[in-house]
């Protein structure tokens, strides 16, 4: 079995009196989809924050590519091969999608003593990247506007994989998107994920989970409540481990079993 690109253990996280993590440990191997699933404050934001250089944890190490690591912010994480692709995407929608593709990172040429965006390489590079994921644009000068959410996220995707992701963190991004749009965000997960490139895609949906993940980790108020490989675990054992577990069917006595 390969050795995990990124290993968190006994990650702790505290504001003030708060504890918002009490000792999470997960790993992630090159190759694979890690699901983090768990309900609103179970603490998966402020864990992704951590794996992202958002935040730096109370306690608990952190080992990347297998060195310790500390990530002092963003950058660093970035710099290193984490890149993290959000709900609510950074995107100026009357950009053009190959501007947006290649935002603070655009390929220059230099005519005479000055540089320019190069838009031929740009374009030429961005219909290439999408054509891989499965998404076929009208052409680079396409808005990214006129795109669905589906597609928006995968303009993303595949732009942090183009600029040398080794671990993907993706955080909810199926969470305001229909069926088929979905669908296209799944299909590209899967082919990030042969592509040998980490995933840890984070959500409270267990269907969008079991499609595409490889192993499942439950946090439940700041603490893993277990992590289990495919095949290893049912869709209604994942949804009882989010919901606590016996307050599930206590509830679901108490409705006549309609939860």
């Amino acid at each position: 079995m390969a050795e995990p690109i990124i290993r968190m253990e006994n990650i702790e996280k505290h504001f003030g009196k708060v504890i918002a993590l009490a000792g999470v440990s997960v790993d992630v191997l090159p190759g694979e989809c890690h699901c983090l699933l768990g309900d609103n404050g179970a603490g998966k934001s402020t864990f992704i924050k951590i794996m992202s250089g958002v935040y730096t944890p109370t306690a608990g190490e952190i080992h990347f590519d297998g060195a310790p690591m500390n990530f002092d912010d963003p950058r660093d994480a970035i710099d290193a091969g984490i890149a993290t692709v959000h709900q609510h995407l950074a995107m100026i929608p009357l950009m053009s999608v190959s501007r947006n593709f290649f935002m603070g990172n655009e390929p220059l040429k230099r005519i005479g003593p000055l540089k320019f965006f190069d838009h031929e390489k740009a374009n030429k590079i961005t219909m290439d990247e999408m054509r891989k994921m499965g998404i076929s644009l009208r052409g680079p000068d396409q808005a990214v506007g006129t795109l669905s959410g589906g597609e928006r996220q995968t303009v993303a995707i595949a732009r942090a994989v183009y600029l040398g992701a080794k671990v993907l963190i993706l955080d909810e991004p199926t969470s305001a998107l229909g069926v088929r749009q979905t669908a296209n965000v799944l299909a590209t997960i899967d082919k990030v994920r042969k592509q040998g490139i980490a995933v840890v895609f984070i959500t409270h949906n267990v269907r969008h989970a079991m499609a595409v993940g490889d192993r499942f980790t439950v946090l439940n108020r700041g603490q893993t409540f277990g992590t289990a490989r495919r095949g290893e675990i049912t869709a209604d054992e994942l949804q009882d481990m989010m919901a606590g577990g016996q307050e599930l069917v206590e509830l679901e006595g108490s409705l006549g079993g309609t939860v």
